[in-house]
């Protein structure tokens, strides 16, 4: 059994946890890093003309560029360097990184090609093993980790035989084949929990490619199967994947996925949520949780969707991400979701441009700022029936973290907060809908 690493300790004293909270004298405690949407733009660079700075910014002015970026443009290479090294220094022994898909910017289809989509997801992947040589990474393709972008096939194609050759080092032969044939795999990770990378671009509704496919690339019966082997296996399973599962916390009415696969794969995770210790999204670019209930009401998954690392927000958004990147922890004894400590750590981009220097700093740490004892489904459930609640200084707090503290002045009340509060409790499109109905 692992007693509690040193670097978790430092940062206990360093932000003030209470060491015995974390029972690290009982239980045994492992961690890992989660990054999504690193979203490199290689065209970044500095200039007086504010509308030349990036191509990501599709000819709009930057607001106020530097060397770490700026809010109307994707990743300059200095931000996505900065975010890895800060990640190297805070925990020395992560026990593997998941990396939820995104590498290539935001700008028109004619910018991009299959070939440059390649080259930049190469770019990723040899930084990330520059950065950590011997740590195990488990990936998932992002929506734009494909030209023209959505469109992800549903059978082998150039870029998933391209990802498949570059994740080699850290994959398993049998994990590379369906990787290749369909973007998605499963691998065991520890001695009982097996990771599963879904490829739920597959389901994204801009995917024209598979709107008239019952099962595209037959991941959903690959998905019941896995699961099926890994409840008779005994192990416990991590979900990883781009696009989340569940509502939009920001658009009412609005799944991610296509309403009927979403339907389908929230039916998948309640039939198997016993063997499903956790969930990990990216593609929203915020910070947000949800907590599959089954078909009595009954809490029973966290998921938790990242925010990026890339700051970017349209021209028509208001607000936008801080750069986020996320540590969690769990026991490594029967990979419970997160004991008490959770770090979510964040650089404010004003104050990194305007001090010409990396500034990471730890956001919050759930537990501690929630007071939850962890980060489990009934602990999340009640946690967010406390948001519900009139004035809930609980549910701002926890909005300022879902914009990664860009901006504490926005206020989510009325319908905002609805949207979100519905969001956080209700996958499935009955009781979502019933939700919002009671508004």
């Amino acid at each position: 059994a692992r007693r509690c690493r040193c670097s978790v300790l430092q940062l206990t004293v360093k932000f003030g946890v209470d060491p015995a909270r974390m029972h690290c004298d009982i239980l045994s405690i492992g961690g890992f890093w989660h990054v999504s949407d690193l979203h490199l733009d290689p065209t970044y660079h500095l200039t007086d003309d504010h509308t030349k700075v990036c191509l990501s910014s599709k000819g709009f002015p930057a607001k106020n560029p530097g060397e770490f970026g700026d809010v109307m443009c994707d990743s300059p290479y200095q931000l996505i360097q900065s975010a890895f090294q800060f990640m190297k220094q805070v925990d020395q022994h992560p026990d593997f990184m998941i990396w939820t898909g995104d590498s290539p910017p935001h700008v028109l289809v004619k910018e991009l090609s299959t070939e440059t989509v390649i080259e930049v997801i190469r770019n990723m992947t040899h930084t990330i093993q520059e950065f950590f040589p011997s740590l195990p990474v488990y990936p998932a393709l992002g929506n734009h980790d494909y030209w023209p972008q959505d469109q992800l096939p549903v059978s082998t194609n150039k870029i998933y035989q391209a990802v498949s050759d570059l994740w080699e080092p850290w994959l398993q032969p049998e994990a590379l084949e369906t990787l290749r044939k369909g973007g998605f795999y499963s691998q065991k990770v520890m001695q009982n929990l097996r990771l599963i990378s879904l490829n739920t671009n597959l389901y994204y509704s801009p995917n024209n490619v598979t709107i008239n496919i019952t099962d595209p690339a037959g991941q959903f019966e690959w998905l019941e199967q896995t699961l099926q082997q890994s409840l008779q296996n005994n192990e416990k399973v991590y979900i990883i994947a781009h696009v989340p599962v569940g509502y939009l916390p920001y658009a009412r009415d609005t799944t991610a996925i296509r309403e009927h696969f979403n339907e389908r794969l929230v039916k998948i995770f309640r039939n198997y949520s016993a063997v499903i210790a956790g969930h990990f999204y990216g593609h929203t670019h915020r910070d947000s949780i949800m907590v599959l209930l089954d078909d009595e009401g009954n809490p029973v998954n966290s998921l938790f969707v990242t925010p990026a690392v890339t700051p970017i927000k349209s021209i028509l958004e208001a607000d936008t991400n801080n750069p986020g990147v996320r540590l969690y922890q769990y026991n490594s004894q029967d990979y419970s979701l997160l004991i008490t400590f959770i770090g979510w750590y964040y650089k404010n981009l004003t104050e990194a441009n305007e001090e010409k220097k990396s500034d990471w700093k730890l956001e919050y740490i759930m537990t501690k700022a929630f007071n939850i004892k962890d980060i489990m489904p009934k602990s999340l459930y009640n946690l967010a029936v406390n948001f519900a609640k009139p004035h809930s200084k609980e549910f701002q707090k926890y909005f300022n973290n879902f914009l990664v503290s860009y901006n504490d002045k926005i206020v989510c009340d009325g319908s905002c907060k609805i949207t979100q509060l519905c969001a956080i409790q209700f996958l499935d499109h009955n009781n979502y809908s019933a939700c919002i109905k009671r508004e």
